[in-house]
């Protein structure tokens, strides 16, 4: 008897029945914004809240609680990101973890350093340092991708490097168009002189079995809401590094690390429900050894059933000569943003949302690369951990209709 494949092994029916807002009947294409949630996600954030809760400590119930769900949704992180739970801190978002992060690291620059940008990411990897270097008086280089390919010009990373280079920030996958630039290489090559590497890990942690320390990212963000958690930020990165850095934070505060990157009180029951997040991804398959190990099984999984479902996706949309894919890369997730010729991304997203279907239309705050394919609105489709072929044979069918000009 063959022995099963991970995608014959991925049970998406069992998947589906522990997300609630399923049970709606719509298609959801828009987990590159945010995923649904699944319940035991929102079932461990009400446990939390409806628990004796206070401020850490180890005195009461109420305080050993709060420690309980921080430590705990440190080592899930860790087993995640394949990290030191010490080395993993939480904030708002990781746009607000990245702001916070580029007004520390620019504390140490002056005169003459250089830090390079990529055209490639959303602008929370692109802003916050633009407005550092222009406070900091130091020049910008900035890294392009081919809009042809959607492939990133390494060499446009690694001809502009230099020994006055302080940081490269460069997206592991872009929330726009899917391409997953080679981190590893622009890690090695970063290395050489003295920058940081600072890596936007969102898009990539929801569709990668991620492991930071190969990557040679310095510093890493993410957010739990795009892999089926609650809304919040992580940052990870280098224990010596962190250990270096000294963030703004109140004078009584710790400076402990992780938790002097972290400002005020934490969200409790965010947290828990980051760990029950994580403990569900490890268990999208069946699987034994611990959860690090189960992650690997599951998002193995996970990426050859969505890769099977954006071949689907890229095979239909092939038959419709009005639509222009741009996400073209050799390596990417399963995100295709389009553009249409004779109808507005918007007028498609309104076509689709009445047939049930949210895909939604815009450029997502990816300013640069946007602007640097002339798009000024796209459509954009994502998929999920809960995508069937279901929902994209019922997309390219609606898609289909719309560019006909057929009425609902």
């Amino acid at each position: 008897m063959d022995r099963p494949t991970m995608t014959q092994r991925y049970d998406v029916t069992a998947v589906r029945e522990r997300f609630p807002s399923l049970r709606s009947g719509r298609a959801h294409f828009d987990a590159p914004g945010g995923t649904q949630t699944p319940e035991p996600v929102a079932r461990a954030m009400y446990d939390a809240l409806t628990s004796p809760l206070s401020n850490r400590g180890s005195r009461t119930p109420a305080e050993r609680n709060a420690d309980d769900i921080v430590r705990g949704a440190r080592a899930a992180m860790g087993d995640l990101l394949g990290v030191d739970p010490d080395t993993v801190a939480f904030g708002r978002s990781a746009t607000a973890l990245t702001f916070e992060m580029s007004r520390t690291l620019s504390a140490q620059w002056g005169s003459g350093d250089e830090i390079i940008v990529s055209r490639l990411d959303h602008d929370a990897n692109v802003g916050p340092w633009l407005l550092a270097a222009e406070r900091a008086g130091v020049q910008v280089r900035w890294a392009d991708f081919d809009p042809a390919t959607g492939e990133l010009d390494l060499a446009s990373i690694t001809g502009q490097l230099s020994q006055r280079t302080r940081l490269v920030a460069v997206t592991a996958a872009s929330n726009l168009i899917g391409t997953q630039p080679d981190i590893a290489a622009i890690a090695q090559a970063v290395h050489r002189t003295p920058a940081l590497l600072y890596v936007d890990g969102v898009h990539h942690t929801a569709h990668d079995f991620v492991d930071v320390p190969a990557l040679g990212a310095d510093l890493y963000v993410c957010s739990p809401y795009k892999f089926l958690g609650p809304h919040c930020g992580v940052l990870t990165g280098r224990a010596d590094l962190l250990r270096d850095l000294a963030p703004d934070k109140l004078r009584p505060s710790t400076d402990d690390v992780p938790e002097r990157f972290e400002l005020g009180t934490l969200p409790y029951e965010l947290l828990a429900g980051t760990t029950a997040a994580v403990d569900f991804l490890a268990g999208l398959v069946p699987g034994d050894g611990g959860r690090r190990d189960r992650l690997r099984a599951s998002l193995g999984a996970l990426h050859e059933h969505e890769d099977a479902l954006r071949q689907r996706l890229e095979a239909g949309l092939a038959q419709l000569p009005q639509v222009t894919v741009h996400s073209r890369a050799g390596r990417r997730t399963p995100t295709l943003f389009m553009t249409f010729e004779n109808r507005s991304a918007t007028e498609v997203s309104d076509y689709l949302e009445v047939d049930g279907i949210d895909a939604p239309a815009g450029t997502f705050y990816a300013y640069e690369p946007a602007r640097r394919m002339g798009i000024d609105s796209g459509l954009r489709i994502g998929l999920a951990p809960y995508s069937t072929e279901d929902d994209v044979d019922r997309f390219i069918v609606s898609l289909g209709n719309c560019l006909r000009g057929d009425k609902l």
